[in-house]
């Protein structure tokens, strides 16, 4: 089976790192020429030519904007022949525009796994991310193999934009956590309190989590770099306040 991988940012790269560590060849393409030559992997001129030498193809990429112009662009995925293809996309879309790939695949005879993940750069690189995937099931089966590669648990959701949109609402869990912290953690140390101390009473009891245990080093060392960019939970929550207003009750 033949797998190509289109968007090499941090996450992409991680992802794409993952599975060439797992022994799966890639065929890539990104924005920036550079990213991918570092890759030192076979180097497509195009989206479509990535998709047309490749039996599956993973998307990474910022937004579903980023997305269209992959798909639609004169040297885009859907200026490739399609049929049989499958496109597994990671990107956190809009959970309108997914609908709209699902349809452009199916169309040309492809199928289309929107495929977010839950984590960021270091569960990526181990291999145990969380994966959410919506799409047709026969498509899904073929491309277990390879999800399991990237991912320790992985939900089939079955029905189009249902994993999108749990992913923004697993987002909204996640940026108000985060922001929480943050501001619990400099209430804590206005009022006289040591960082490390407040971060170990976190830590033992109900405030506890994953979250809390995978940036608590960093939040120590004041360590602000960003493994998943506010920009980009911006935009998912954005999105979520989109799909909250859009329910009819």
């Amino acid at each position: 089976m033949s797998v190509g991988f289109i968007g090499l940012g941090n996450l992409g790269k991680a992802m794409a790192n993952r599975l060439i560590s797992e022994g799966v060849e890639l065929t890539v393409w990104n924005r920036s020429k550079q990213n991918a030559r570092d890759f030192r992997l076979p180097l497509a001129e195009s989206p479509a030519a990535v998709v047309s030498g490749a039996d599956i193809t993973f998307l990474c990429l910022a937004d579903s904007n980023a997305v269209k112009a992959v798909l639609e662009s004169p040297d885009g995925i859907l200026s490739a022949n399609c049929a049989g293809k499958i496109i597994i996309d990671t990107t956190t879309n809009h959970f309108n525009s997914v609908l709209q790939f699902h349809r452009h695949l199916s169309d040309r005879g492809g199928s289309y796994l929107e495929a977010p993940v839950l984590g960021s750069i270091i569960p990526a690189s181990q291999g145990s991310l969380t994966v959410l995937v919506s799409g047709d099931i026969k498509s899904y089966e073929t491309a277990l193999p390879l999800l399991n590669k990237i991912g320790k648990k992985i939900f089939f959701l079955g029905k189009p934009s249902l994993a999108t949109k749990l992913k923004l609402v697993n987002n909204f869990v996640l940026g108000s956590y985060m922001a929480t912290i943050a501001e619990a953690l400099a209430l804590g140390e206005e009022i006289g309190a040591d960082k490390q101390m407040i971060l170990d009473i976190f830590s033992s009891g109900p405030a506890n989590s994953a979250i809390l245990n995978g940036k608590k080093d960093k939040l120590l060392a004041e360590d602000f770099s960003p493994h998943f960019s506010m920009a980009m939970m911006n935009k998912d929550l954005n999105y979520l306040e989109e799909m909250a207003r859009s329910i009819n009750r």
